[in-house]
């Protein structure tokens, strides 16, 4: 968009404007780049993929700049659209990842299982990995060392279903609050995947240097923290985030953020798949193989507790452990994949709320592109001087948690009482309240009001409490100093 903008010859705001008037960037640069007339059938589709594309991507940032304008010059109108959807990653449709698995399982005729395994790890389009992702049987010789398991996810746990559950039949065991991974160490070569499918050996070489212990054919999954070793606790989620994106990691920066990996479970030992174990006996193969581990890697523990009311106990201090709440998990239950409800729940803590007033509006991208759905809010400040009024402080940003009929009320709201306009972004009179949900706070330098926090939400829209009675700064400092 940066390079749209200055071909374009509109001021930026103007740009942004349009943008959030038509909702898409590739739609946003094919309306407003003068075009010419060639088209994109000289060159087949599979040559853009493997070549011209990867090759562009590769370019630095002047040399991509310079080659994206003569690309864009050349080409008509629907195809420089056709060509920003592939260089953006957006020629898509939104269908979830399991409905996708599924028919491809289906296609393939074998084991849902089996083709969500398939899909993990980094996929490169070609012909070859098309074939075996659709290969009516697996060929585990074919598999890359490095293709990790699609992680187990737990579910919300509501309170009352404790009532229904025996103790005795669950492990419980810390949520940490960092990033979830999976260690892999395979034909002498070891790699570490996040989540989101993304290899993150280069953000954590510590964690690779780790997996040396390990014997060849071992997957373990876990919690990537940073926790310098002889200290008690973790350090807070903002240490982790300064070793997140990360290519390559200073010396001095793994020296004061020190990662590890904390495990949960067994998912493969000497090459073979043990998902389909009970948690028990997973849990006491990890726990035989911990015994020899040193520094970093560290074996979760399970929590000791004889009732619900114990566990419930232990919980409420998971925040001075620097951990979110608890796991609980079935001791009979396989490693499945996703969230499959029945086997692991998590009961996290409550999260932060503040009561907050809305400020700013900008309109949202995809089919909300014509509704006001990225809100910013603000609390209140009172001037040192107690003669002078109290002003609204920029807070948090939040998209979501209203549903589709508070956000059609919402912005018919907005376009009636915009006081000024910033672009693309809307300034509103200062009078909707919201309650706000976060998972964190912390200081920081890059706001104006001081402070940061974690996934900001909206919970609650305050219509009952005029913006004279939202929650201020101070309000905000105190949940830092109990957090």
């Amino acid at each position: 968009r940066q390079v749209a903008q200055a071909l374009s010859g509109l001021p930026q705001w103007l740009f942004d404007d349009c943008h959030a008037q038509v909702g898409d960037s590739a739609e946003t640069v094919a309306l407003l780049l003068p075009h010419g007339e060639a088209a994109l059938q000289e060159r087949p589709l599979h040559q853009w993929m493997e070549q011209d594309l990867p090759q562009l991507a590769a370019l630095e940032a002047d040399a991509q700049a310079q080659a994206l304008a003569t690309l864009w010059a050349g080409l008509n109108q629907n195809d420089v659209f056709m060509v920003c959807k592939l260089l953006s990653g957006g020629f898509r449709v939104g269908v979830s990842s399991g409905l996708v698995s599924r028919a491809l399982a289906e296609a393939a005729g074998v084991e849902d299982s089996t083709m969500a395994q398939r899909l993990m790890g980094e996929l490169r389009p070609s012909a070859t990995q098309f074939c075996q992702l659709l290969a009516p049987e697996d060929d585990g010789n074919d598999a890359p060392a490095g293709r990790p398991y699609p992680f187990f996810l737990a579910s919300p746990l509501e309170v009352d279903q404790l009532q229904t559950m025996d103790p005795l039949l669950w492990q419980a065991e810390w949520k940490w609050d960092g990033i979830r991974g999976q260690l892999i160490r395979r034909r002498g070569e070891s790699f570490l995947w996040s989540r989101g499918e993304e290899l993150i050996n280069g953000s954590f070489p510590d964690i690779i240097e780790l997996s040396d212990q390990l014997d060849d054919g071992t997957v373990l999954d876990g919690e990537v923290l940073v926790w310098a070793e002889g200290e008690p606790l973790p350090m807070g989620f903002s240490a982790l985030q300064r070793r997140l994106g990360r290519r390559s990691v200073s010396r001095s920066l793994l020296q004061e953020c020190p990662a590890a990996l904390v495990v949960y479970d067994l998912l493969e030992r000497d090459g073979v798949d043990c998902r389909a174990e009970p948690l028990q006996t997973r849990r006491a193969l990890l726990g035989a193989m911990a015994a020899n581990w040193q520094g970093g890697l560290r074996l979760s523990a399970a929590l000791s507790f004889q009732s619900w009311q114990e566990l419930d106990e232990q919980r409420r201090q998971a925040r001075e452990l620097q951990a979110e709440g608890v796991m609980l998990k079935a001791l009979d239950s396989p490693y499945l994949e996703g969230r499959k409800r029945g086997h692991w729940w998590k009961h996290k803590l409550e999260p932060y709320r503040l009561d907050a007033v809305l400020i700013y509006a900008q309109a949202g991208s995809g089919r909300r592109a014509n509704l006001f759905t990225d809100y910013t809010f603000a609390l209140w400040s009172t001037a040192e001087d107690a003669d002078e009024p109290p002003e609204l402080v920029t807070f948090a940003k939040a998209y979501s948690g209203l549903n589709d009929q508070e956000i059609t009320e919402l912005d018919r709201w907005i376009r009636r009482h915009t006081s000024e306009r910033y672009g693309p972004v809307r300034a509103v009179e200062p009078v909707q309240v919201f309650e706000l949900a976060f998972e964190g706070i912390q200081l920081s330098k890059r706001h104006k009001s001081g402070l940061a926090v974690r996934f900001p939400r909206i919970s609650r829209w305050r219509q009952d409490k005029p913006a004279s009675e939202a929650d201020s700064l101070a309000s905000a400092r105190a949940l830092l100093e109990r957090s």
